[in-house]
C-alpha cells in the first residue's frame, strides 16, 4: 500500500489522468446504450408516447414472464432480425433485459440503425419484478 501512495504521489499527473480517462470511459459506456428509464417511467412512456418495449433476453426468459405487448427479439440474433424493427423506428423504443447487461450494446446496435429514441430499463426485467409490476406467461 506504501508503494501504491508513494507512485501516486510522484506521479500526480500521470494518475489524474487516469481517473479522468476513466470517469470519461465510464460515462460513455453508461450512456452509448440510450438513456436508463425506471420502471415507472416506461409505463409512463407505454401510456403517453406508445412506446414499444423490445425484450431482448432468450425465448424460454420471455415465456417465464414478460411485460405486456413486449417484442421478444433475443440479443444474439438481433442483427439478424433488425428489420422485424423497422416499423418502430419513428416510436420510442425502449430495450429491456434480464439485468440491464445486455441492453446497452443493443441500444447502441439501434442506434447505429436509425433509432432516434432509444432507451433501456434500468435494471431490468428483475428491477421490473422487484417493483412488483405484473408480467405476462406464455
Amino acid at each position: 500500500m506504501d508503494t501504491l501512495i508513494e507512485f501516486l504521489s510522484n506521479h500526480f499527473y500521470l494518475a489524474g489522468a487516469f481517473v479522468v480517462l476513466l470517469v470519461l470511459f465510464i460515462r460513455n459506456e453508461t450512456s452509448r446504450g440510450g438513456q436508463g428509464v425506471s420502471p415507472q417511467e416506461l409505463v409512463n412512456l407505454v401510456n403517453h408516447k406508445d412506446a414499444v418495449i423490445l425484450d431482448v433476453r432468450e425465448n424460454k426468459e420471455f415465456a417465464e414472464g414478460h411485460i405486456v405487448k413486449s417484442v421478444n427479439i433475443p440479443h444474439g440474433s438481433l442483427d439478424k432480425r433488425l428489420s422485424e424493427l423497422n416499423k418502430y423506428k419513428e416510436k420510442p423504443l425502449v430495450v429491456a433485459c434480464k439485468m440491464g447487461q445486455h441492453s446497452g450494446a443493443v441500444g447502441t446496435v439501434l442506434r447505429k440503425a436509425g433509432f432516434a429514441e432509444v432507451s433501456r430499463l434500468s435494471g431490468g426485467i428483475t428491477e421490473w419484478r422487484n417493483q412488483n409490476l405484473p408480467l405476462v406467461k406464455k
